[in-house]
């Protein structure tokens, strides 16, 4: 190995690295090119411009071309830029490996999520008659996490078993986790009671498999810390009888049991944050990891700019993105997807290119959330074209999702009739979610023709949900047309289908309030009606018109406006208002979609009140600002 020059060592590594990225001519070989050098500039997993450029250095050295040390950290570098083909051909180079290459080639394709290639790493690996490691089992388990392939995940447990391992901790935790994602929750407890250490990783890997709601036992929270042991066992009794588990049973568990948080339960918690739209919990987890100072974490900003942007959230997502010191796909996909959901289609595409640019591959999740923001803002040929770049350039065959972004697209531009032949020309037989979307732009389109062929392939597909017999009855409704609604709705009480209760939850001081539609059991209902219909009254000042060609009864005008100005919407909304102080902008969530009513309605009072009113339905967000919505009156 060639030593450092005195011309080299005084350089600060991060400054290496600028220098070395920004240079545009061949650096002396005495100066740059050796091993200590190449080794520190790894380190610091650069961009894939420069990791491209040091490996064309590396690769015409024949010394550092074949060195062990340096193949390994080209490997990491590559896999982290999310380029496991590449990192695949520096594998294959190498004629003599030991265990280390084979776990960095797993681990590179499974946190690429190519599961399958993982596996056959972990089979070649099994028979050069290594002595596989506590490395080694926990990578090729969450491969089969990852494939569903419990098979090969109890193959791998029984082969723990024999040499000893099964009582490792970062085994029993990847154990536990394949188990749960596989669905076989006795086995997972199993293998949860079986490990003699337990760590936050440990509880991270069952909480990952229930899904999050408001909970019961924040109460318990002072209570169980430092307490006795047989507090402790009543928590826990208590706690495993629960239908469901919570974000906040779960806390109280750790809590229960002295364990701190760290990076793994944190980023395992804040996609329930953002699922349930809980942004001032979100925020308090976010002061939490700043005062742990558990930043730079990768997974953990990945999770902060998830959350925020599912709490509508934008300027905050932006924000932990532009500090991040390295960006993997998923931080540039969830960026992406972050502009799209709050309809700035136009930001999102630009970023697209922006990361097209800097040398990373977009990849099939990435294309999702361009298409999905292109959908979002309507922008058809912006959306043509990423699914021809898709498709065409980068090989990737279109999924259910792609197909659907492209659907949605067409059917926003009014291109019902042409978002249905692409529909039938689909390489693949189309999913309730395809003609689920095309049922929705006939709604909003008022076509009825194709609206009747799409419910008729619902019906075929999906026989249950009560959402596509409401669009259809929706359709006929504003069309006038009160025998078919009736109709529709014979049908649905016929096979006992019940419309699904609207419900719409805002957070309001760390606590989630939830309204039904006519709600009247909240202690401030009076404030919250006396205050509705003031400002129903400055709507209509401002030519506000209820919208009651969607109401489905077939009754007096005056009776559709009564029910549609008692929607769960309106009354959080008004709720919100009442408990904020003026400026603070409102976040509600509803279970279904927004009707065009609450739409309209949501406009008008952002614009009586000068708030900010973001409304995340199960469509998309709606940003209302000003008298005017984000979505373009489109949803």
């Amino acid at each position: 190995m060639r030593a450092i020059t005195p011309h080299c060592r005084h350089f600060s590594t991060a400054k290496q690295l600028k220098d070395f990225a920004s240079s545009s001519s061949t650096p002396k070989p005495q100066a740059i090119l050796n091993e200590d050098f190449c080794g520190k500039i790894l380190d610091q997993y650069p961009d894939i411009r420069t990791l491209r450029k040091l490996h064309s250095k590396i690769f015409n050295d024949q010394h550092l071309r074949f060195n062990p040390s340096i193949a390994i950290k080209l490997m990491r570098g590559y896999a982290a830029c999310g380029e496991p083909k590449v990192t695949r051909h520096i594998f294959d180079e190498i004629t003599e490996k030991n265990i280390v290459f084979f776990n960095v080639m797993m681990r590179s394709y499974v946190n690429n999520r190519c599961y399958h290639d993982a596996l056959l790493i972990f089979r070649e690996l099994s028979t050069h008659g290594f002595s596989l490691d506590h490395y080694t089992y926990p990578c090729a388990l969450k491969a089969c996490s990852g494939s569903d392939n419990l098979r090969v995940g109890l193959q791998i447990h029984s082969s723990v078993v024999k040499v000893g391992l099964d009582l490792n901790l970062f085994i029993g935790n990847a154990l536990v986790a394949m188990y749960s994602k596989c669905k076989c929750l006795v086995q997972a407890r199993r293998a949860f009671n079986q490990m003699p250490i337990r760590d936050v990783v440990s509880w991270n890997s069952m909480l990952l498999r229930i899904q999050p709601d408001a909970g019961t036992m924040s109460s318990l929270l002072p209570a169980v810390t430092n307490t006795s042991s047989d507090n402790i066992l009543y928590v826990k009794e208590m706690f495993w009888k629960l239908a469901k588990k919570s974000v906040v049973s779960w806390n109280v568990m750790i809590s229960a049991y002295g364990i701190k948080p760290d990076s793994f339960t944190i980023a395992s918690i804040l996609p329930a944050c953002g699922d349930l739209s809980a942004i001032f919990l979100g925020r308090r987890i976010h002061e939490y990891i700043d005062r742990k100072k558990l930043l730079p974490n990768l997974a953990l900003e990945n999770a902060l700019i998830d959350m925020y942007a599912k709490c509508g959230c934008l300027k905050e997502a932006k924000a932990v993105f532009d500090q991040m010191n390295f960006r993997d796909i998923v931080s540039w996909t969830s960026m992406i997807s972050a502009y799209g959901m709050s309809g700035q289609g136009y930001n999102a595409v630009a970023l697209f290119s922006k990361m097209q640019n800097l040398g990373l591959t977009p990849d099939s999740i990435a294309f999702v959330s361009v298409l999905s923001a292109c959908s979002h803002a309507g922008l058809l040929d912006q959306g043509w074209y990423f699914f021809n770049l898709m498709t065409d350039q980068h090989k990737i065959v279109p999924r259910v999702e792609h197909f659907s972004c492209m659907v949605d697209l067409l059917g926003r531009s009014g291109q019902v009739e042409e978002a249905y032949n692409f529909i039938r020309k689909m390489p693949i037989e189309p999913t309730e979610r395809i003609w689920g979307t095309l049922l929705g732009a006939c709604w909003m389109h008022s076509n009825m023709n194709i609206g009747l062929l799409a419910a008729d392939h619902l019906f075929r597909l999906a026989p249950e949900p009560s959402g596509y017999y409401v669009l259809l009855s929706n359709i006929y409704a504003k069309a006038g047309r009160w025998e078919d609604v009736t109709t529709v709705r014979s049908i649905m009480k016929s096979k006992g289908i019940k419309k699904m209760a609207g419900a719409s939850n805002t957070e309001i001081n760390n606590q989630v309030y939830t309204f039904l539609a006519g709600d009247q059991s909240h202690p401030q209902s009076k404030d919250i009606y006396e205050k509705l219909d003031f400002l129903v009254g400055k709507m209509k000042e401002a030519g506000y018109v209820p919208e009651t060609r969607s109401a489905l009864h077939d009754v007096e005008e005056e009776d559709k406006e009564g029910h549609l100005a008692v929607h769960s919407e309106k009354l959080a909304i008004v709720f919100a208002i009442l408990n904020t102080k003026s400026g603070t902008p409102i976040r509600i969530t509803k279970n279904l979609r927004i009707c065009r009513d609450c739409h309209i309605a949501a406009k008008l009072i952002s614009q009586i009140t000068e708030r900010e009113i973001i409304v995340r339905d199960t469509y998309r967000f709606h940003h209302f600002q000003k008298g005017v919505c984000s979505c373009g009156d489109y949803w």
